[in-house]
């Protein structure tokens, strides 16, 4: 089992990387042997914290090869998407291997549809569903063939939950979860996988964002295992469908909530 996880040799870019989740996911796929570049949006503080500790802890800190970077793209621009790629081939000398795009917003007013605004709903689509297609068509024309590559998608369980107050989150995830099956097939004869992660309540800052103690309670106790779910919770599968234990989980979606949502 250790074999199949070892990821050495083998480039990741996590999209929203610099904290919550997709910090998680980073350090995650380090430890077992990634280089990873760590993508961010606008302040380059947590992502450039994130790479230099990478980078003093990593197994190849006696060689010159770094063991991740910080980069600033905005997922929703498709110039900087592809600008993206090509910084992790030119500063990291290889190709990508492995994109988890986990970069993704939510309304923390948590509206009802008919009180949404318009610029709501675009913005939360143009970062989660816009910003998840560039993502994804980059990595399908660029990961190496029979190498090993995997597109991991990070949406959600509300898409299965159907939570009110979710409406533009949940259908921006739900696109992505129906793109990333098609990708998986339009791969035929590559040998990259494509799956979504879709993660329930997990103790982030985007989760905390506008809700209320009692909420927050309120969904503690909704959940069988009696607690939120905690980044690494997500991780540790994300990390499994990287390596090579996962190569027959394909065009899959994975719900990772503790059974909150079934």
């Amino acid at each position: 089992m250790m074999a199949t996880q070892n990821l050495n040799g083998r480039v990741a870019i996590v999209t929203g990387g610099s904290r919550g989740i997709g910090r998680e996911i980073a350090v995650h796929l380090h430890s077992l042997g990634a280089r990873l570049v760590i993508n961010y949006a606008s302040s380059s503080k947590q992502a450039d914290e994130l790479a230099s500790h990478l980078n003093s802890n990593s197994n190849n800190n006696k060689s010159s090869q770094l063991a991740a970077i910080a980069v600033k793209a905005d997922v929703s621009d498709p110039d900087q998407v592809k600008l993206l790629f090509d910084k992790a081939e030119q500063e990291l000398g290889a190709q990508v291997h492995i994109l988890v795009n986990c970069a993704g917003v939510l309304d923390s007013k948590y509206p009802s549809l008919a009180d949404t605004f318009v610029q709501d709903w675009d913005n939360i689509f143009n970062v989660n569903t816009k910003g998840a297609f560039l993502a994804c068509r980059e990595a399908a024309n660029r990961l190496p063939r029979g190498a090993g590559g995997r597109i991991i998608m990070i949406t959600t369980s509300v898409v299965g939950g159907l939570m009110p107050g979710y409406a533009a989150y949940a259908a921006s995830k739900a696109a992505v979860e129906t793109m990333t099956k098609i990708v998986a097939k339009e791969l035929k004869g590559t040998g990259i996988t494509a799956n979504c992660v879709a993660p329930g309540p997990v103790a982030t800052d985007l989760f905390f964002a506008g809700k209320s103690e009692e909420t927050i309670n309120r969904i503690k106790d909704a959940c069988p295992l009696g607690r939120l779910g905690q980044p690494h919770d997500v991780s540790q599968v994300v990390g499994f469908l990287a390596g090579d234990a996962g190569e027959w989980i394909n065009g899959q979606v994975i719900r990772v909530n503790g059974g909150f949502v079934i």
